[in-house]
């Protein structure tokens, strides 16, 4: 029933013996590679092993009951192990998307509405920064663009884990499912009349990359500006040209960034964003082209699609992929967003499991 499950036990029994090679514990690369696939394998080998037990005791139970009634009364207990234990290993057998270990590089940006979606836009910064942090995960702005009114028109910041993160723990397996549009619904601080007003803001995550194989990055293909950084209203707030502006000819892709005051941070800043983006284009293109991938993931390539909605006279949050409803929007904003990535999770999770069934 399960033949993958076991041949994933011996690669990890493989992986514990290879870790006593001095060649492999005198490589710090290698050695964190085996770790890693090794850790990750763990929960998978740990359902597998409970699996065989609960099946060898069910299987004994009906031996004995063929001889003795008194054990047919533990038959039915037995079952729902098994049949339990089972379900927890078919989960776990679900495959895994590579990119889930990975750091994300997370934008989000205003869209239609003016001062109030900017404002918006810096609600959910907010709430993303709040999140990290109750997780404990390392937070660092790469480039903002505030308004006026302590909005934000457009802000990347890049969330990084603290060492290794469990299998579905790391940043871009909880965060990769807020890509896409986020509406919300109040009363704006501008508006005098009191009204209910719809605007939104636009939420892009992509796995950081240290380099893109996917995607190679020539010098001859990038065309570097530089210019003076301006705050809020256009006041300059450096002297110096330290901003940097990168443009990817065959893309067109173009990255600003202006944070920091030295123009080889803001550099380096827009070179770990624009890596990722075009890593992330090309996961794209590929989903696309991919009809079993589209139809398992609960994790959309159209960011353009409306995701979420944040009622405010409500004190409502729903999501419109999962049907998630809850009335506690206070309290997500303030960063207990959990319940609502783990209904993505849950749900993508689901149609994995049924895209597996249909394909055996």
């Amino acid at each position: 029933m399960f033949e993958s499950a076991a041949a994933l036990v011996q690669e990890h029994a493989e992986l514990e013996a290879s870790m006593a090679d001095p060649a492999i514990a005198s490589d710090p690369d290698r050695l964190r590679e085996v770790n890693q696939r090794y850790a990750a394998l763990g929960p998978t080998v740990t359902a597998y092993r409970a699996w065989q037990v609960a099946s060898d005791d069910l299987e004994a139970a009906r031996e004995l009951a063929a001889e003795d009634p008194t054990f047919a009364a533990e038959v039915p207990a037995l079952e729902a192990t098994v049949e339990s234990s089972a379900d927890t290993l078919r989960r776990l057998l679900v495959p895994r998307d590579p990119e889930d270990d990975r750091d994300v590089i997370l934008e989000v940006k205003a869209g239609e509405g003016g001062d109030e979606s900017a404002l918006f836009a810096g609600d959910l910064l907010r709430m993303y920064l709040r999140y990290a942090e109750r997780r404990g995960w390392r937070t660092e702005v790469l480039d903002e663009t505030e308004t006026d009114l302590g909005g934000y028109k457009d802000v990347q910041v890049a969330i990084r884990a603290r060492g290794n993160p469990a299998p579905g723990e790391g940043p871009w397996a909880r965060l990769k499912y807020e890509g896409g549009v986020h509406r919300v619904q109040r009363v704006p601080v501008t508006e005098t009349q009191g009204r209910i007003h719809t605007s939104a803001a636009g939420v892009w995550v992509m796995p950081e990359v240290e380099d893109t194989p996917d995607v190679e990055l020539h010098p001859n293909d990038l065309r570097i500006d530089v210019f003076r950084s301006s705050g809020p209203g256009g006041q300059s707030v450096n002297t110096t040209d330290s901003a940097v502006r990168i443009t990817h000819l065959p893309t067109g892709t173009v990255v600003t960034c202006q944070n920091e005051k030295s123009q080889l941070q803001n550099r380096e800043a827009a070179m770990r964003v624009l890596r990722s983006r075009l890593h992330q284009m090309a996961a794209d293109a590929a989903a696309e082209a991919n009809a079993d991938l589209r139809a398992s993931q609960v994790r959309t390539v159209d960011r353009s699609e409306r995701v979420r909605t944040y009622n405010f006279p409500e004190n409502r949050v729903s999501d419109h992929r999962t049907g998630f409803k809850a009335y506690n929007l206070d309290v997500v904003l303030g960063g207990e967003l959990d319940p609502v990535v783990e209904s993505a999770m849950t749900a993508d999770e689901e149609a994995r499991l049924e895209a597996l069934g249909e394909g055996s």
